[in-house]
């Protein structure tokens, strides 16, 4: 076999192979073997059709057809070895000649990875929030753990915004009631907005064993995105109670004896979470810089493929669970269509550029990930899917996706090089060191890197 490599772009080139045709004859005893095993001929046993006859009857074209569709995914494979290429996809191949017993010659074209020159990067410098936590923040943090463990009282009067009411629902649309549409015994805060549009000023108001009607466009169900007529009946109207903020209430709410201890354990929290915000704003700024820095093609195929699954990734999961359709999700956001193919056409570019940066980084590099580290990761990405370590750990290696984790961490790891690198300080004027930081930081990065390839 000889194969020579055109390049019709910085991200395409075009394989042109020729392939002796007795390099086809492991190919062919297979092709006459299958078709043996596929046709009865009388005066033959099945499978014992001689090949001159199966020429005969079935033609020698269709021997070759099949043997050659066998054959060609390693011819390929073998030219691309040969080249030392990084395809991306599926190749567009074209077989140009196909001579019995003489040759077989075929071109593939197919997108690859770029070559990426990465510069010096040691001058790398961003400015990231400080860590600052008020004292109205800790009293926002304590009133929130206040608000958990409030209690209710039923009290004898219409309702008021903060009222907890006990509901009873009825949906109908185009004047019928919805099979799903009815419910009962429903609690419900006025002003949470956890329920229909419109449903807080028709309670208010209202007494216990009154009711109100009003329109509302219904969020999920049979008929979600519909104006329905929803009829509400108040069987109960509840003060909510919140306890005092004293040493009782510490010790309630917490391990903590005093409400001293509580509020400087808040304190410690919100500084724990907003180092770890600051830490994280420093791999996305930093990340930022970095691919300014670097020339990076983006393959055309490969970015029309990752455009398609963002906007099906979005459309029939992301919006489905939320009982909502692009359309409506546009009309929500304040965007027009073509906006919202902008925007995800650049947040694809994006996470191409970052996935092929970081990727050349792990090279030059020489990073390497542990299994210490992969599993670290994975326990990381099944907290945040939902599912137990072990379920997300089986799904990950039948779906063939530990590559893909591989890749997650490793290219973490090369943000982190880069971070390490880069001159941080924070809008006071502060240096930030990152290297100080505790587990959930060096956690930010690999989140980071995949957040951004993500888009």
């Amino acid at each position: 076999m000889k194969s020579a490599v055109e390049t019709l772009n910085p991200t395409r080139v075009r394989l042109t192979v020729e392939v002796p045709f007795e390099e086809l004859k492991d190919s062919l005893d297979a092709a006459y073997k299958k078709i043996n095993q596929q046709v009865t001929v009388k005066g033959f046993r099945k499978g014992k059709v001689p090949a001159r006859v199966i020429d005969q009857r079935f033609g020698r074209g269709a021997v070759l057809e099949e043997a050659v569709n066998d054959a060609l995914p390693k011819f390929y494979t073998d030219a691309v070895n040969e080249a030392e290429l990084n395809p991306l996809g599926q190749p567009e191949v074209d077989i140009t000649e196909l001579k019995d017993g003489e040759t077989l010659n075929f071109t593939a074209e197919v997108d690859i990875r770029p070559s990426i020159e990465i510069p010096d990067y040691s001058g790398i410098e961003v400015e990231v929030d400080a860590v600052e936590v008020t004292e109205e923040d800790v009293d926002k943090a304590v009133e929130e753990l206040r608000e958990r463990f409030a209690s209710t009282a039923p009290v004898e009067r219409a309702a008021e915004d903060g009222d907890v009411v006990t509901i009873d629902l009825e949906a109908k649309v185009e004047g019928e009631v919805l099979e799903d549409g009815v419910a009962d015994g429903v609690s419900y805060t006025i002003g949470s907005g956890e329920l229909l549009d419109g449903i807080d000023d028709a309670v208010k108001g209202v007494e216990a064993g009154g009711e109100a009607t009003f329109t509302s466009e219904l969020k999920g169900g049979s008929a979600a995105g519909k104006e329905a007529e929803v009829t509400v009946k108040v069987t109960q109207v509840a003060k909510r109670e919140l306890p005092e903020l004293d040493d009782e209430f510490a010790q309630l709410a917490s391990e903590f004896d005093t409400i001293e201890e509580l509020r400087a354990d808040s304190r410690k929290r919100l500084e724990n979470t907003k180092q770890y915000d600051q830490a994280t704003q420093a791999q996305e700024r930093v990340l930022e810089k970095l691919l300014e820095l670097v020339e990076v093609p983006v393959p055309d195929k490969l970015l029309e493929d990752e455009v398609n699954t963002r906007k099906h990734n979005l459309e029939h999961h992301q919006l489905g669970q939320m009982g909502l359709d692009l359309e409506k999700y546009l009309e929500i956001q304040g965007k027009t269509a073509e906006e919202f193919d902008a925007e995800t056409k650049e947040a694809a570019v994006k996470g191409i550029k970052t996935q092929f940066v970081l990727d050349e980084l792990v090279k030059q590099e020489k990073l390497n990930v542990s299994q210490e580290e992969l599993t670290e990761h994975l326990m990381r990405r099944a907290a945040s899917s939902g599912m137990s370590p072990d379920q997300f750990a089986q799904a990950v290696v039948e779906g063939g996706q530990v590559p893909l984790l591989v890749g997650e961490v490793a290219r973490g790891k090369a943000l982190a090089v880069v971070v390490e690198k880069a001159a941080v300080k924070d809008t006071n004027g502060e240096v930030v060191d990152l290297d100080d930081e505790d587990e959930e930081t060096e956690a930010a990065e690999a989140e980071a890197a995949e957040e951004k390839t993500e888009g």
